[in-house]
């Protein structure tokens, strides 16, 4: 076990109801395992209901909601995707507002499947090339970003470093880049 991450601690922002379980318990073991501590921010507190694609899966405390945190508390972002969970995240100001103080303050920002929904809704993809689940692709251009079909790409030409991938199959290649861009 490394401790390249020790006294870092990573936001993991999730919709009450919806997250892909996967893509929230995979990079959160990933940062643990490099010696960081994740957080489980969300827009209300109490429990998180997490989904195995259509499935509920397992529920996971809040540690703090968005209206009494900010990026100041953190040093990365993660945001999973599922789809339902990044589609009420770009619906809600307060976690809109909470990515996106990430990217003004240069702080590393790691995304997976249907996460960049959020980003979209943030403005924060223009003149970023980034892999999503295939069906954001549009949203992603339209949005000013380039878009790729890669099982992780690590996008630095902007004011911070943006990890971004496709789908729980990428999982191992995307926790070892975010990992990487929390190191920084």
């Amino acid at each position: 076990m490394s401790n390249d991450l020790q006294g870092k601690t990573i936001a993991f922002l999730c919709a009450p109801e919806g997250t892909e379980q996967v893509e929230l318990t995979e990079p959160w073991t990933a940062v643990e395992q490099a010696g960081g501590t994740p957080r489980l921010v969300s827009t209300q507190s109490g429990r998180l209901q997490a989904f195995n694609h259509l499935d509920k899966g397992d529920t996971f405390p809040v540690d703090t909601t968005v209206d009494v945190s900010d990026h100041t508390e953190f040093d990365g972002l993660v945001l999973p995707g599922g789809v339902a969970n990044p589609d009420f995240l770009r619906t809600d100001p307060g976690a809109v507002t909470f990515a996106k103080a990430f990217f003004d303050a240069g702080k590393p920002v790691a995304v997976i499947c249907h996460g960049p929904w959020t980003l979209v809704e943030a403005g924060v993809v223009r003149g970023r090339t980034m892999t999503s689940w295939p069906s954001l692709q549009t949203d992603l251009r339209n949005a000013g970003a380039t878009w790729v079909d890669e099982e992780v790409k690590v996008c630095e030409g902007g004011p911070n470093v943006l990890v971004s991938s496709r789908k729980p199959d990428d999982l191992k290649a995307f926790c070892q880049a975010a990992v990487e861009a929390f190191k920084r």
